[in-house]
């Protein structure tokens, strides 16, 4: 069985992933422990609410510091709604510009959208060859946010040594990031926990990973 730390930083829905991820056979543990963080077979980073708060709030544990560690040793990460969206460069809400764990480049803005804050089922364009959404690529997911990165340059051009990320997209107003598989560094824009059976599935995808 699978030991996955979900990352306490005050960010809030963490009992609900934390049931989503035990119930697809991991054992789970929420802390805020560096030790646990660092030692996990996978990491989780949830978030709800502001750009700005979830990174003063992972600053506090020092979470930027905890994911790069993981990653430079290929330990992976699974980033889930703003706990994605603190991966890339910086944020942008209200005015207020606030840096993120640049893991990623880009910038997390408000969508341009009839009705926001988009809530709801919506469906996802897959990327080609994606371990994430194996055998779930036509299922629905359940997204709840206003904010999104519109866009993602890093690879596009599929030149370099390196693999380019697999960049998984969805439609609400404008076209934007739904997911991104990158290494050892996963993340959905959209709630697994809340998105049923294809919810479950694509955790236990990302379990079979690690």
């Amino acid at each position: 069985m699978k030991n996955v730390v979900v990352l306490d930083y005050g960010s809030g829905n963490l009992r609900s992933v934390e049931r989503a991820v035990a119930r697809v056979g991991a054992e789970v543990t929420v802390t805020a422990d560096p030790h646990a963080a660092l030692e996990a077979d996978g990491l989780v980073v949830p978030g709800v609410g502001a750009f700005a708060a979830c990174m003063a709030g992972l600053r506090a544990v020092e979470g930027p510091k905890l994911i790069g560690k993981r990653l430079a040793g290929g330990r992976p990460v699974l980033g889930i709604c703003v706990g994605m969206q603190v991966l890339f460069d910086r944020g942008i809400e209200h005015g207020y510009d606030a840096p993120g764990c640049a893991e990623w480049p880009g910038v997390v803005e408000q969508l341009h959208a009839p009705v926001l804050p988009h809530m709801g089922w919506n469906t996802v364009e897959v990327a080609a060859g994606s371990t994430l959404f194996a055998g779930i690529e036509d299922e629905r997911f359940y997204f709840v946010h206003s904010y999104g990165v519109r866009e993602f340059p890093l690879g596009r051009d599929g030149t370099g040594p390196l693999k380019p990320p697999a960049v998984t997209w969805a439609q609400h107003g404008d076209r934007f990031v739904a997911a991104v598989e990158n290494g050892a560094l996963t993340a959905t824009q959209f709630h697994p926990e809340k998105s049923g059976d294809a919810g479950a599935a694509l955790l236990t995808n990302w379990l079979q990973t690690l």
